[in-house]
């Protein structure tokens, strides 16, 4: 009876071995290469996100274009007050503050601007602004310590206007204001920090010819 072939039987089991070894191996490349695609997918991913939000954020918005004035506040005048800048920006006003809120006509000046010095931002536009951009306006009035209204002989399209502050801008770019909004409502040079804005009037009370 003829004896196995030893020989024959160690080089098969090590071919298979090896056979095995290089499928094992290949799997190995295969599952680091799905892992490598994915994380790259998920880094692509998120950073396009970070990018969106930081590109959207009002901390990134620009208010270079911010003109500041000084002006003595608690001065109250019963009658008219011809102010320098348009939208006022601070100075004489009425002793009735006017209700923060949104609102579709002009608002009488000398009651508002005692708003702002309360700490309200006041956001202006002319009537023929879009009407998208009036519904921005809008949904950024709908805050406490903010007031929107028409404006038809201001210079520019809107205008953002806080106590001793102001930008004016072409249109109403929401991150902007909303930088604004974040930087001077009861912000730091709010003369009557934490003063209501409301509870005041909602009428007209300057002392008119």
């Amino acid at each position: 009876m003829p004896r196995p072939d030893r020989t024959a039987t160690t080089d098969r089991t090590a071919r298979v071995a090896k056979i095995q070894k290089a499928n094992q191996a290949a799997e190995r490349r295969r599952g680091v290469m799905i892992w490598g695609s994915a994380t790259v997918v998920v880094a692509l991913v998120v950073g396009a996100v970070v990018f969106a939000v930081l590109r959207d954020s009002p901390a990134t918005a620009d208010l270079s274009g911010v003109q500041s004035y000084t002006y003595e506040a608690a001065v109250h005048e019963p009658t008219p007050i011809e102010y320098t800048e348009n939208p006022p920006v601070g100075g004489p006003h009425n002793a009735a503050w006017w209700n923060c809120g949104v609102y579709d006509q002009e608002l009488p000046r000398e009651h508002v601007v005692h708003s702002l010095e309360h700490g309200a931002v006041w956001l202006t536009y002319q009537p023929s602004l879009p009407a998208d951009q009036v519904e921005l306006l809008t949904e950024l009035g709908d805050d406490d310590y903010m007031i929107v209204s028409p404006m038809a002989d201001q210079d520019s399209p809107v205008v953002a206007t806080s106590w001793g502050n102001q930008l004016a801008l072409d249109t109403a770019d929401e991150k902007t204001l909303r930088a604004f909004i974040r930087e001077y409502k009861q912000g730091p040079d709010t003369p009557e920090l934490g003063a209501a804005c409301t509870g005041g009037t909602a009428s007209d009370l300057v002392q008119r010819s």
